[in-house]
């Protein structure tokens, strides 16, 4: 059903191409989730028996689509998300807007607050309710009054690029969610473009890339 694109595997770590459209974990939806095509391709690849191990160390929304790192091991699991709680893990995204930004780089810093009952985040000047977010941002390319930009990640929040661009009226394609003009029900132009950190047991940096090959990126790219 679906064509996993695996990157990069090995016995303590497993990289892949998450599929727009498809959740990072399971939820209530009872929709297909990238753990579990992931299990299950552990399982039947290496014939094992029982219940495979896979440890989710980050997500991505569910309308966005690169890079992602899953932990094959419990130790692995535990450095990962060290790297990400002590902001080591670096993640770069590319996104389509469907405005022209002016500004060729620049930096966003707020403070978000999440409505988990909603599933949606906004922007606060409360700083003791909201959490600090920041990311720097680089045009790479305008066309038809579209922008193509990367982002960097400085903090990871719950739809953080998301919610930063539009509430400086910046939308990425097909997010209706945050105000964007075309609506997309699986996919949004935002792709997990490049993802470094260190290997939990090698303890060297290991860096990888995944380009978008998805409308609208074809045609900004």
């Amino acid at each position: 059903m679906y064509n996993l694109n695996i990157i990069y595997e090995d016995n303590h770590i497993i990289v892949v191409d998450k599929i727009a459209g498809v959740l990072s974990q399971s939820d209530d939806s009872n929709d297909m989730d990238m753990l579990t095509l992931l299990k299950r391709y552990i399982k039947e690849k290496y014939n094992k028996p029982g219940e495979v191990f896979l440890g989710l160390v980050h997500r991505l929304d569910t309308v966005t689509s690169g890079v992602m790192v899953f932990a094959r091991t419990s130790k692995s699991a535990s450095r990962l998300s060290e790297q990400i709680r002590q902001n080591n893990m670096k993640k770069t995204y590319l996104a389509v807007f469907e405005e022209e930004i002016k500004q060729k780089r620049g930096n966003y810093t707020d403070y978000l607050l999440k409505d988990s009952k909603k599933n949606i985040v906004t922007v606060t000047k409360d700083k003791n309710k909201g959490k600090i977010a920041v990311l720097n941002y680089e045009v790479l390319n305008i066309n038809n009054g579209r922008t193509l930009a990367k982002i960097e990640l400085i903090t990871g929040r719950s739809h953080q690029i998301r919610v930063q661009f539009s509430s400086r009226g910046y939308h990425i394609y097909g997010d209706a969610k945050y105000g964007a003009k075309n609506k997309e029900k699986k996919a949004i132009a935002l792709h997990s473009y490049e993802l470094s950190f260190i290997h939990p047991t090698k303890k060297e940096e290991m860096t990888f890339i995944c380009e978008p090959k998805r409308y609208p990126f074809d045609e900004m790219i």
